[in-house]
């Protein structure tokens, strides 16, 4: 009944996760905010009686019919209460505070790299992120990406290659895989990894959803690897997503003459891969209340 309740309210108009804190805070539990009357509701700062109503009319029914169709079609609910949620997102202020997955998550996962970068990268750019992948995927890494084309395709398939995990983030629902030609790459991912997703299941692609995916995915991670990002592109977003999110940020293949605004520009043909697996490792995430979440649905 209880994951209901966080479903039901984050499918409601006007519901964010800013509004889901301040409720979880008031009252101790979503359960108990569906028993609180309009005007218990409108107590609670920035809750006027829009939300409020809202609030109200939220629809418990449905949400309980949809986690039954999530359940039969191998979707997962997970809230920022429960032990399953992902620890290192868990430690990022912009966390959601429902995520839906479609495969596993293991322990190791706390292990992992982002990947990033253009969906037309030049041959030299797609060998970066094959080799970055492969090699940290045999050391161990899991492998985060957004499943689009380019870069991000080739760090799932050649983690997949070498044994690795992967974990996908997407912007559109589990049951809308995008781009559709990655359908059989999303697939193989099941296998040793996870899809995610903040959205609901059936939800199509937007422009809000990919670009709210970024901090999911750097938020996954210790760090990002950006390969070929073009300026204002959404790699590039990803990567100030990280720096906020206190991941370090790493550069391949910039263009000639290009500065990166922060981070470290890395030379794949002189790096050891051991060293660099090895100071990853030692990468700190330190833990951050979140109190202001964004909104989900």
């Amino acid at each position: 009944m209880a994951k209901a309740h966080w479903l039901a309210l984050a499918m409601t108009a006007q519901v964010g996760g800013k509004t889901m804190t301040r409720l979880l805070r008031a009252f101790g539990s979503l359960e108990a905010v569906f028993d609180a009357s309009e005007a218990d509701l409108q107590r609670i700062p920035h809750i006027g009686p829009h939300i409020a109503r809202a609030i109200q009319q939220s629809d418990l029914a449905k949400a309980q019919h949809d986690l039954q169709h999530f359940q039969q079609a191998g979707i997962h609910l997970l809230t920022c209460q429960d032990t399953g949620y992902p620890a290192n997102l868990l430690r990022c202020h912009d966390a959601p505070p429902v995520l839906l997955l479609r495969g596993q998550l293991h322990e190791q996962d706390m292990q992992a790299i982002a990947i990033v970068g253009t969906r037309q990268p030049s041959e030299r750019g797609r060998q970066a992120a094959q080799q970055a992948a492969a090699q940290l995927g045999a050391r161990g890494w899991t492998i985060v990406s957004g499943l689009a084309l380019g870069i991000d395709t080739a760090a799932h398939r050649s983690a997949l290659d070498v044994g690795a995990r992967s974990l996908a983030v997407l912007g559109s629902g589990l049951n809308r895989v995008y781009p559709q030609r990655n359908q059989r790459l999303a697939t193989h991912i099941l296998d040793a990894g996870a899809l995610l997703s903040e959205v609901h299941p059936d939800a199509e692609v937007s422009r809000p959803a990919l670009v709210a995916r970024n901090r999911i995915t750097s938020g996954l991670s210790r760090a990002v690897l950006v390969i070929e990002a073009s300026q204002d592109s959404g790699s590039q977003k990803t990567a100030q997503l990280a720096r906020q999110q206190g991941r370090a940020v790493y550069w391949i293949n910039m263009a000639e003459h290009q500065t990166p605004p922060f981070g470290s520009v890395l030379n794949l043909s002189s790096l050891e891969w051991d060293d660099f697996s090895a100071q990853l490792a030692q990468l700190q995430i330190e833990p951050f209340i979140r109190d202001d979440p964004p909104r989900l649905f």
